[in-house]
C-alpha cells in the first residue's frame, strides 16, 4: 500500500483540557490544576452541591426500578420493560434457563437418567418464570427433584444400607508393620 494512501496527522496544538473546565489537569504545575472545577459557575453557592445529589439520587432509584422490571422479565417471567425486544429478551430469558439447566444436570445426574429426553422440557417448564432459589444451584437442584417427586415424575430416594468394609488400618501401626515387612527381607540376618 502507498505511504500517500493516508492523510497524514495534523499537528495538536495546545492542551485538549484546559484549566478550570472541571476536570483535573494533568500536569500539577498547571494553574488551577488543584482547584478543579473552581471556577464552576455556583460551585461557591450553599446547597449547590445538595441539588445535585438529590438529582443523582433520583436517576439512581429511577435505574434500580428499570433493572428490577429488567430482571424480572429475564428470570421471573415478568413482562419485557418498554424500549426492549421481546424476542431477543426471550432469547436471553431461554438461555438462563439452559445455563440453570446444565448445571442441575451436573448436580443430579440422576435426574437426567430418570426422565431421559424429557429433562430439558421438565426443567424449562419448572424454571420458566421462576428466578432461581436463595439457596443457589444446589437449591435450585433440590426444588426440581422435589417438584417432579410432587408430581409423581419421580420416584421416592431409595434409602441404602451402608456397605460393610474391612477395617483399613492407618496411623503408626500401619507404618511399623510395613517397616518390618521390608527390613525382614532385605536383611536377611
Amino acid at each position: 500500500m502507498p505511504e500517500d494512501a493516508f492523510p497524514s496527522a495534523a499537528p495538536v496544538s495546545g492542551d485538549v483540557r484546559s484549566p478550570g473546565d472541571g476536570f483535573p489537569s494533568r500536569d500539577p504545575s498547571t494553574p488551577g490544576a488543584d482547584t478543579a472545577g473552581a471556577d464552576t459557575p455556583g460551585a461557591d453557592t450553599p446547597g449547590a452541591d445538595t441539588a445535585g445529589a438529590d438529582t443523582a439520587g433520583a436517576a439512581r432509584e429511577a435505574l434500580a426500578g428499570a433493572q428490577t422490571v429488567l430482571v424480572a422479565a429475564l428470570v421471573a417471567g415478568g413482562r419485557a420493560p418498554s424500549g426492549f425486544d421481546r424476542e431477543r429478551l426471550r432469547v436471553q430469558e431461554a438461555s438462563l434457563i439452559a445455563k440453570r439447566r446444565r448445571t442441575v444436570a451436573r448436580l443430579r445426574p440422576d435426574l437426567v437418567t430418570a426422565l431421559g429426553d424429557a429433562f430439558a422440557a421438565e426443567f424449562h417448564a419448572y424454571a420458566r418464570g421462576r428466578p432461581k432459589p436463595p439457596g443457589g444451584s444446589h437449591a435450585d437442584a433440590h426444588d426440581f427433584a422435589a417438584r417432579l417427586r410432587a408430581a409423581g415424575r419421580l420416584p421416592e430416594p431409595v434409602v441404602r444400607e451402608p456397605v460393610a468394609r474391612e477395617p483399613v488400618v492407618r496411623g503408626p501401626a500401619a507404618g511399623s508393620r510395613l517397616w518390618s515387612i521390608l527390613t525382614r527381607r532385605g536383611g536377611g540376618s
